[in-house]
């Protein structure tokens, strides 16, 4: 089972653990407590699993919010950040948006209340309550196999949209869309009978080529559309109303925009319908458009698009946030296979207008004064095989490279990571982190890395520390059944530097490890081969790279990582801090996660002092889902949620607030150019 309800360690409370994903929940009871296992359908939502306990009360430690339902689901209140509820007499279920989807069941009266360090739930009495769990890990529910016709293609990916589970506004919830149907490269068409695709009176037209296909298939799955062949790029709905999408800012750029602008609306009319939630968004579009968007949610789902897309679209482009991935695809049936991953992340997709690149002169400098190479001088002039390409640089958190080729400065995504990620077996104890320095000159990384990984108390983490490992023992490390693996030291074109020798891991047959940093010159090759052979995802280096500048960037994915970063966006940041940064890249499956989140999803400010003593506070919030969700900055003074991503977050609060803030866990803060961290912090040093 990948999510079990049992007793904590101490007998005084539950530990929810998702297995898959190595993420748990707390419920801290008043007093002793053993949970009875419950049938899951007897929870009013979907669970993987429930358990009965009995307590007068229980708390969970992080600073959480939940919405109140009654005993048919309708909401009756929400409970968030510095605040309190009580109901009298009756049946309920609290809905927790944590690190893991929990449904609990339970009777009145009762008060729920939030603060700083966790939400607490008080009963009157004694009495039993029911507690569900729902993973947010979703594997492909079929595959399909296409060839690389466009005819063919075009029918394949109008089958992706068979896992959404509404085309109501709420589709734009990350557990709301499922996970598409995996695509394979076959010899000909064959869609798996029970695939069941929505019809809500759309679809979209494009020439019959694999780069126009690419391109609208996130587009196509978020509105359950059809896509069919067109001499011009368009959308069409039954009615007879359409939309070019060969606008002045060209197809990509279009298709991009119109997709950002549906989900948008779709989260302002779910809010302005269904939720009592002060969403920024939807405040600061009610103030400039005229819209009834709670009329507008019974409308057929051609009929709210067609509303959506009769407002400009630089309207709202201010309050679209953030969007977490552009995927360059390069438009070969290769890459066909990798498309459902991308459109599970709605993913905005281009086509590359790439280029070779050789190592930066600022770099090869740099290598010049120190490597971390066994050879004599820098490697000036010689390039990578495969080929570097640099794609270009957008506006989203992340980007990706499907194609041919090392990216800079992009991850590069392979379908192989991701079968990984399904294909991950249940862990039965606390996630296993090995740390390995064969360098003695990287010790200080290491030792920072011993201070990091498995500080977090709340979170089960068994960490193992080693150095100077020979090629017997790495090969049994790799051979374990490891979560994550940070390796400091040298790499070569022939393997990994052991104490006797070399490690080649082309040489194994398959390698347990799940995630990986491998923090070691030109390492590309050798964490290739790690995804090759059962890997998901892990970050390389694409050439090589000066001691000082190495630990730099592994001293700070260390600590984001350790905060809930994933891999993508935790190199994002990591590698602005260094000269060196563009020489890392991950490599597989870039959504993989070493820790949860404290606070849900993981964030980054930017502070700055403003001349009346106050401060101006930018928060940056990073996806661990697909976008969607909602987040509220913990600012006393703030009443607002924002979607995450949002670029609207943006606080004045006096020091006293800010300090209090800071103090609610450790996050990564930005200073003018400057990374630090809050623990750390000195006000009185900006």
């Amino acid at each position: 089972m990948r999510v079990v309800i049992e007793a904590d360690a101490d007998g005084h409370g539950l530990a929810v653990k998702d297995r898959i994903e190595q993420r748990q929940l707390v419920l801290e009871t008043d007093g002793p407590t053993e949970p009875t296992p419950t049938d899951p359908t007897d929870v009013l939502y979907p669970v993987d699993t429930a358990a009965t306990v009995t307590t007068a009360g229980f708390t969970i430690g992080n600073p959480h919010f939940a919405y109140l339902r009654d005993d048919t689901g309708e909401i009756i209140d929400k409970v968030d950040s510095f605040s309190e509820r009580s109901v009298s007499a009756g049946e309920y279920l609290l809905e927790v948006s944590g690190p893991i989807k929990l449904y609990v069941s339970l009777t009145g009266p009762l008060t729920v209340a939030v603060d700083s360090d966790g939400m607490r739930i008080d009963l009157d009495d004694e009495r039993p309550l029911t507690v569900g769990a729902r993973s947010y890990h979703e594997r492909p529910a079929a595959t399909i196999t296409t060839t690389a016709d466009p005819s063919d293609l075009m029918e394949a990916v109008s089958a992706l949209p068979s896992s959404l589970k509404t085309t109501a506004p709420e589709r734009s919830f990350p557990t709301l869309h499922g996970h598409p149907p995996e695509l394979e490269l076959g010899d000909s068409l064959s869609i798996p009978d029970g695939l069941e695709t929505p019809d809500p009176g759309v679809h979209i037209e494009v020439p019959e080529r694999l780069g126009p296909i690419f391109v609208v298939a996130p587009l196509a799955f978020y509105l359950g559309a059809d896509v069919r062949p067109g001499s011009e790029p368009r959308l069409v709905t039954d009615a007879g109303w359409s939309f070019p999408l060969d606008g002045p800012y060209g197809f990509e750029r279009e298709v991009e925009r119109v997709l950002k602008q549906t989900f948008l609306f779709d989260c302002l009319t779910r809010t302005g319908s269904l939720y009592d939630t002060p969403l920024h968004e939807l405040r600061a579009a009610e103030s400039t458009l005229d819209f009834d968007f709670a009329a507008l949610y019974d409308a057929s789902p051609a009929e709210r698009l067609e509303q959506y897309l009769s407002v400009p679209y630089e309207a709202v482009a201010e309050l679209v946030p953030r969007w977490k991935l552009t995927a360059h695809v390069t438009p070969e049936p290769e890459s066909i296979e990798t498309v459902p991953f991308l459109v599970d992340d709605l993913a905005v997709v281009r086509t590359p207008a790439d280029r070779e690149t050789s190592t930066h002169d600022a770099q090869l400098a740099a290598i010049n004064e120190f490597t971390r190479s066994s050879h004599d001088g820098p490697l000036e002039g010689e390039m990578l095989d495969p080929a570097v390409i640099e794609p270009e640089q957008t506006d989203s958190i992340e980007q990706a490279w499907v194609g041919p080729g090392a990216p800079l400065g992009a991850s590069k995504a392979i379908p192989q990571a991701f079968r990984n990620r399904f294909d991950r077996e249940v862990s039965e104890g606390d996630a296993e982190i090995v740390v390995v320095c064969n360098d003695t000159e990287m010790r200080e990384e290491h030792e920072r890395a011993r201070e990091v990984y498995g500080s977090r108390d709340e979170l089960p983490f068994e960490v193992t520390y080693h150095e100077e490992l020979t090629t017997t023992e790495l090969r049994t490390v790799l051979r374990s059944d490891v979560d994550y693996l940070h390796y400091i030291g040298h790499i070569e074109a022939d393997g990994v530097r052991c104490a006797d020798g070399t490690l080649d891991v082309r040489e194994l047959d398959t390698v347990d490890v799940d995630t990986f940093f491998l923090n070691g010159c030109t390492s590309y090759q050798q964490g290739m081969t790690l995804i090759e052979k059962g890997a998901i995802g892990g970050v390389v280096t694409l050439d090589e790279v000066i001691n000082s500048g190495a630990i730099n960037v592994g001293r700070t994915m260390t600590r984001l990582l350790n905060r809930g970063f994933p891999l993508r966006a935790a190199l994002s940041i990591a590698a602005e801090q260094s000269v060196i940064g563009n020489q890392y890249i991950v490599v597989g499956d870039g959504n993989m996660e070493v820790a949860q989140a404290e606070s849900i999803v993981p964030n980054l400010v930017e502070i700055s002092p403003t001349a009346d003593g106050e401060y101006a506070v930018e928060y940056d919030s990073f996806y661990t889902l697909s976008p969607g969700g909602i987040i509220h900055p913990q600012f006393p003074s703030n009443d607002e949620y924002y979607l995450i991503g949002s670029e609207s977050a943006r606080f004045r609060v006096t020091e006293p607030e800010l300090k209090e803030f800071l103090s609610l866990e450790p996050i990564p803060v930005m200073t003018g150019d400057r990374l630090v961290w809050s623990d750390e912090l000195e006000l009185e040093e900006l």
